[in-house]
């Protein structure tokens, strides 16, 4: 019975060595002794900073990365749903597509509550109604 372990066992020992090996390298060649000072500063594109880099940022940033992530979910859940539906309905299995609507339905009324909230609103004048 451990004999079919060892294959598995095997890969393991093989990945830690791989990132051994290559965090070992990274280590090794990243940040030398013979490194001028220059190739350590910050820079974006090529240029030097113009101001600080720890500025704030607005949350608006923050809640629109947020809310193209959970649409972003929703289209991966969506797409191997709307294939397979149909399959899974003709084989006996009609609560599938109740599924799939109870989950559209939850997030027809997401999106709703964030339109209400102003999440889609670009001009600045959130929460002033």
């Amino acid at each position: 019975m451990t004999a079919q372990y060892v294959p598995v066992l095997m890969a393991f020992v093989f990945a830690g060595a791989v990132a051994a090996i290559l965090v070992g390298t990274s280590v090794f060649l990243g940040r030398g002794r013979f490194r001028p000072a220059r190739k350590t500063d910050t820079y974006e594109s090529g240029m030097p900073l113009l101001d600080s880099s720890r500025r704030r940022i607005s949350v608006k940033y923050f809640v629109v990365a947020m809310v193209f992530i959970v649409f972003d979910v929703e289209v991966a859940f969506l797409y191997p749903w709307a294939v397979s539906v149909r399959g899974l309905v003709d084989e006996g299995h009609p609560w599938v597509f109740l599924d799939g609507l109870i989950f559209l339905a939850l997030l027809a009324i997401g999106y709703a509550y964030l339109w209400r909230e102003g999440a889609f609103d670009w001009s600045g004048e959130r929460g002033r109604r």
